[in-house]
């Protein structure tokens, strides 16, 4: 096995016992990275000096005796639209180009402090905005599997690379799938965590709105489930900088093994493929011993409408100038669909759409109180034909409204791969969402092992 196709867990194993260093396997991860990254356009920003420096750094506390970090000398990718000391936060826009940050987010320090070594910069859509991961400073990432269909978005960029090889772990952000869908697209394990597990917070901009502080979160892609433990285990160490942040157990009391599966959310139309992928992540979770009852799933269709009502309203308050400033086509196309479909709501929407939020949330924790985790589609289509957004975009919003309603209650999902099928585009990653909830992340890991073991392996993939 090359060092670049180690796991983290794996990684972080060698190197405790001296089997390899930690220069060796960043070495390795640069290599890959120059001879795959041309071809998907994934990291967009890279500083190999630095890697090598902390690389070192690991290897010379390992050599004195110094106790190491769970993720010492492990390959690690930061998306672009976090602060990261000395880099430009970009998050997909021109305009940013040089709003270079000063500090490290609290995602970022997390990391550097368990030992991480991180190797690039990861593409994302204009604003973070898509499922897609196409800008007009950095250009187009393509998905490593099959150029043809998305690499998803807006952790496009992550997801891409962790796929490559470039990294063990890739970081993402999500507000609306945009963990769980590139790691659907790639074919990878990827969490979105509890609201309040993982600080973060860029100084470089003002604080955001309510609606992005209860919907928008940092968690990783990764190719085994041992390793999203492992990653989100050390992203989530307490910041007083980030005053949603709790400070939880990772791991919960006791809970009966009892799943449900919902493979059409009110009525959604999901493609055969699609419950095909379901039905088997069901039947493995069965053969490991849970108890799995196919039912209706609390509702994921309001939760979406005011979750868009909420972006919307951001997005007007604080970031129209920058859209017409920054007048990326693809980033004012969305915006004006999402316009025609979710009018721009006013003071008394948005109070009514907080005070619903409260309604889902309890319904929900209700739910998952019976069922501590719900097996359902990250998306009713198998992943969709590249910047398939730009031409038909009702259907990709409509495909997506598993993604979508979850932030609303700051709910965690994730997405657990299955196997691969030939969808629109040809060969494609499947998968299917995992639902638990509120800090009971341990209880969706469970499951996602058990799935795990009964599917085919991830393998690091060479783009063609």
């Amino acid at each position: 096995m090359n060092l670049y196709e180690l796991t983290a867990t794996q990684t972080a194993d060698k190197i405790k016992a001296g089997e390899v260093t930690a220069k060796e396997v960043t070495q390795a991860v640069l290599a890959r990275m120059d001879a795959v990254n041309p071809a998907i356009n994934a990291v967009v920003a890279r500083n190999d000096a630095e890697a090598l420096q902390a690389a070192d750094a690991v290897d010379a506390a390992r050599a004195a005796g110094t106790p190491l970090g769970p993720m010492a000398g492990v390959p690690v990718t930061i998306k672009e639209n976090v602060d990261q000391t000395g880099f430009a936060t970009t998050n997909g826009l021109r305009i940013q180009k040089d709003l270079i940050a000063a500090a490290d987010n609290p995602v970022v320090a997390s990391l550097r402090r368990a030992g991480a070594v991180i190797v690039g910069r990861t593409n994302t859509p204009a604003f973070s905005l898509r499922w897609f991961t196409r800008n007009s400073l950095h250009g187009h990432t393509k998905n490593p599997h099959n150029s043809g269909i998305t690499p998803g978005g807006s952790s496009g960029g992550a997801a891409s690379a962790t796929a490559a090889g470039i990294g063990a772990m890739g970081h993402g952000t999500d507000i609306g799938g945009s963990i769980r869908y590139p790691a659907y697209a790639c074919g990878l394990q990827g969490i979105r965590p509890t609201l309040g597990r993982v600080a973060a917070r860029n100084a470089s901009a003002p604080d955001r709105h309510i609606g992005a502080q209860l919907m928008a979160v940092s968690g990783p892609h990764a190719r085994s489930v041992a390793d999203l433990r492992l990653t989100l285990t050390a992203m989530a160490t307490p910041d007083l900088q980030d005053p949603w942040h709790a400070p939880v157990p990772m791991n919960g009391p006791a809970y009966p093994r009892r799943a449900a599966l919902c493979v059409s959310p009110e009525g959604l139309n999901t493609h055969p493929l699609v419950e095909q992928s379901l039905r088997e992540a069901a039947a493995r979770l069965a053969d490991a011993g849970w108890e799995v009852v196919e039912v209706e799933s609390p509702p994921f269709r309001e939760p979406a409408r005011l979750q868009a009502k909420l972006w919307l309203a951001e997005m007007e308050r604080g970031a129209k100038a920058a859209f017409a400033q920054e007048a990326d086509p693809d980033a004012l196309h969305v915006l004006a669909e999402m316009h025609k479909i979710t009018p721009l709501p006013d003071l008394n929407e948005v109070l009514d759409a907080l005070q619903s939020r409260l309604v889902f949330l309890r319904e929900w924790q209700m739910f998952l109180a019976d069922y501590p985790v719900l097996i359902c589609p990250i998306s009713a289509e198998p992943p969709f034909p590249d910047l398939l957004d730009l031409t038909d975009f009702p259907r990709v919003l409509e495909a997506q409204l598993p993604q979508v309603g979850l932030p609303l209650m700051g709910l965690p999902g994730m997405s657990v791969f299955t196997g691969f099928g030939t969808g629109e585009a040809g060969h494609t990653p499947l998968g299917a969402q995992l639902i638990s909830a509120r800090y009971r992340e341990d209880i969706m890991l469970d499951a996602a092992e058990a799935i795990e073991q009964r599917s085919p392996q991830i393998k690091v993939v060479t783009p063609a």
